[in-house]
């Protein structure tokens, strides 16, 4: 059973990529006072520009932990190596909180509805079992998990590929897509924040077929259609076909979307 976790002062976000600097954001709105950790200078300086106090380190170790405090919520959204997290996550357990970022590519080639009942494939695949060990590992430490699947954005995205025209459409377009707005999961990563040890299957409220999105796109942007393509030319991930069903997170974590659907969150800019 979870517990609710201490009162929360600060947010270390470790892996402060496309995903982390948006719960960064919000931690700040919420009046946390933020770190974040990058691999690279040019992630540094884009948000220091921001006014984040950043730590540029190309691998991390324990002594991380000694920049959080007991009141601390720790953000882990990088993605697994297969050796960071066994090293890092045990320096932790002082901790207020920790959620961990995952993804329903554990979920494997499983198609359909896809929730937190639905089981694991045995055995994972390779990158599924990289991620199932991290998650293991943080959870030893009371870490939620929120798996997530594709995140999206003003700047990342199946929009800004179709409008650019480098997007092609697997297959038939048939296989549904299932995708979350990177500021409505930033929002779930704070709600996480009061459980402790549970396990989440997050996404919007609308799975749709990739190419009825596509096509919605296209229309909205006035883009050509892009072409199909055969499905084992494209990336796994565009090959899945599942329907995440947010329901228990969404109403366990108290959270309402701001973007429910792909149609809020893809939609043109106001002119």
């Amino acid at each position: 059973m979870s517990t609710p976790a201490k009162a929360l002062t600060h947010c270390l976000v470790l892996g402060c990529g496309f995903t982390g600097r948006s719960v960064a954001r919000l931690a700040r709105a919420a009046g946390l006072e933020v770190l974040s950790t990058v691999r690279t200078a040019a992630r540094a300086a884009g948000l220091r520009d921001e006014g984040f106090e950043v730590l540029e380190a190309p691998s991390l170790d324990a002594s991380i932990a000694e920049r959080a405090h007991p009141s601390t919520l720790v953000v882990v959204a990088f993605p697994p190596d297969g050796e960071t997290d066994a090293r890092i996550h045990a320096a932790f357990s002082h901790v207020a909180a920790v959620v961990y970022v995952s993804t329903v590519g554990v979920y494997g080639d499983r198609r359909g509805a896809v929730d937190d009942t639905t089981p694991l494939p045995n055995p994972p695949t390779e990158r599924g079992k990289r991620v199932l060990d991290a998650e293991a590992a943080w959870r030893s430490v009371g870490a939620t998990v929120l798996r997530s699947p594709g995140i999206y954005g003003p700047e990342r995205g199946l929009h800004l590929r179709v409008t650019r025209g480098e997007h092609k459409i697997p297959g038939d377009g048939t296989r549904y897509l299932s995708r979350i707005h990177v500021d409505d999961l930033a929002a779930l990563v704070l709600a996480a924040s009061q459980k402790r040890g549970e396990t989440y299957v997050v996404g919007d409220l609308s799975p749709a077929p990739h190419g009825e999105v596509v096509a919605w796109i296209a229309e909205q942007y006035g883009v050509p259609l892009p072409p199909h393509v055969p499905l084992e030319s494209v990336h796994e991930t565009l090959r899945a076909d599942r329907r995440v069903d947010a329901s228990r997170a969404l109403r366990e974590l108290g959270v309402t979307l701001r973007y429910p659907t792909w149609r809020e969150g893809m939609a043109p800019p106001p002119s």
